[in-house]
């Protein structure tokens, strides 16, 4: 299997330039992406499904969430096309564009009140083409770092844009936190509710900035010189490449479910179901997004040292196994004991996501190597996270009890374990790991 490019000849300052490109401009995309998802469980229902009943109207919103999850496979097809065809760098800065212009246009819409059904069909419209951008940006994000960096630290320089995303999610509570912090309820409800979307404008700007001043990837670089692009990607990789397609997007399924559990469900939970304030409960999220982004930095270099298989094994397990303690500690709704019930789900979702760049990178070989990596993440979150939040409001208005969403965590952690099963590792990567110094396992 063709193996990522070893970053020969490449100055360590635009190493360390791509990295921070990848995390900035993915982070951004992120706070975009999760504002939505925070402004969904807080404000939506009233202000988008004013007619409906509030039970009805809630679920509405949720399954605003997932509506993306519908573009992002197309996102994936068509910038992974593009991507292997015309280079990462390009397709980063057109993802970043239009995830800029849904956001700020989610900012600027008028609400049910104001000109009725139009409201949430165009906050759908803007949803999808979120979807469509988060469908083609994570690859391109990944790939950069990943074929810039030195065989031997792939997972770690893998890992910048992995932390994009609890970053954002870090950034976009603390914006909403500043602002309901500073507004009456009547405030925010009015108006106060749109900040946020509206300065994802100046963020776009600053993350343009950044992206458009590094250099494409040496390995797309060769690619093009050696004139040996794939005219077709995607049917190349769904041809030629089924078996890994299949393990990408089956290790992502659980991370991107319990992903979303945390990130658009348990903030609407415990505020509407435990009686937990708005503000307190924001706290705990970001305090758990901070973790997440320290254990998936370990996560990843751990993966340099023992190999991506093994690191993903011990995340699944971890995830399978604590579905259920996280609802029996979440539901005391004491901040407390809801800190750590937080904390440790965010170790399992940072060793399922840590090496996950690194991983995708090495399934694939580079000429389709955009559209095997987009395209799979995307069926992934599709398969996972599209609409877990809704499925767990569901579960949970029906049965009564979060137990049942912590079967169905579980359930899904299950389906990835067997994709993980399955991750190949190569005699490349066990000699790179020697001669690392790192452990070898099989």
């Amino acid at each position: 299997m063709e193996q990522a490019s070893t970053g020969v000849g490449v100055p360590n300052p635009e190493i360390r330039r791509v990295a921070l490109a990848s995390f900035v401009g993915t982070a951004i995309e992120w706070y975009d992406f999760f504002i939505y998802s925070t402004a969904a469980q807080l404000v939506f229902a009233s202000q988008f499904f004013t007619d409906l009943s509030p039970a009805a109207a809630g679920l509405a919103s949720f399954a605003t969430i997932g509506v993306s999850f519908i573009a992002r496979p197309l996102g994936g097809v068509v910038m992974g096309h593009f991507g292997d065809l015309l280079g990462r760098r390009t397709m980063l800065v057109v993802s970043l564009l239009l995830m800029g212009i849904a956001t700020v246009g989610v900012g600027l819409l008028p609400t049910y009140t104001q000109i009725g059904l139009g409201a949430p069909v165009l906050l759908v419209l803007l949803r999808l083409l979120q979807g469509l951008s988060a469908g083609g940006e994570w690859g391109g994000a990944a790939l950069m770092a990943v074929e810039h960096a030195p065989r031997h630290r792939r997972g770690l320089f893998g890992a910048f844009p992995q932390l994009g995303a609890p970053a954002g999610l870090v950034l976009a509570n603390a914006v909403f936190f500043l602002v309901t912090f500073s507004t009456t309820d009547d405030q925010f409800a009015a108006w106060g509710w749109r900040l946020p979307f509206l300065f994802s404008a100046v963020m776009i700007a600053i993350g343009f900035f950044i992206r458009a001043r590094v250099s494409e990837s040496p390995e797309f670089t060769r690619l093009k010189d050696a004139r040996e692009r794939a005219k077709s990607p995607l049917s190349e990789v769904l041809r030629e490449h089924r078996g890994p397609f299949l393990i990408a997007a089956g290790v992502f399924i659980a991370n991107n479910m319990v992903g979303y559990i945390f990130l658009a469900y348990i903030l609407g939970y415990a505020t509407a179901e435990l009686d937990v304030g708005q503000d307190a409960m924001l706290l705990v999220v970001v305090t758990g997004a901070l973790s997440w982004v320290g254990t998936t930095l370990l996560a990843a270099r751990w993966s340099d040292a023992v190999g991506r298989r093994r690191v993903y094994l011990v995340g699944s397990l971890w995830i399978i196994g604590w579905a259920f303690p996280f609802f029996l500690l979440l539901d005391t709704g004491s901040i407390p004991v809801m800190l750590p019930s937080v904390l440790m789900l965010s170790v399992g979702l940072g060793l399922t996501y840590g090496p996950q760049a690194a991983l995708y990178a090495e399934l694939f070989p580079s000429r389709v190597r955009y559209s095997g990596a987009s395209f799979s993440y995307a069926i992934g979150a599709v398969l996972g996270g599209g609409f877990a939040p809704f499925v767990a409001a569901s579960l949970q208005a029906s049965t009564g009890t979060s137990m049942s969403v912590s079967a169905y965590m579980a359930a899904v952690g299950l389906v990835s374990l067997v994709a993980v099963l399955y991750i190949p590792e190569t005699p490349d990567q066990v000699r790179e790991r020697r001669a690392a110094g790192g452990t070898v396992t099989r």
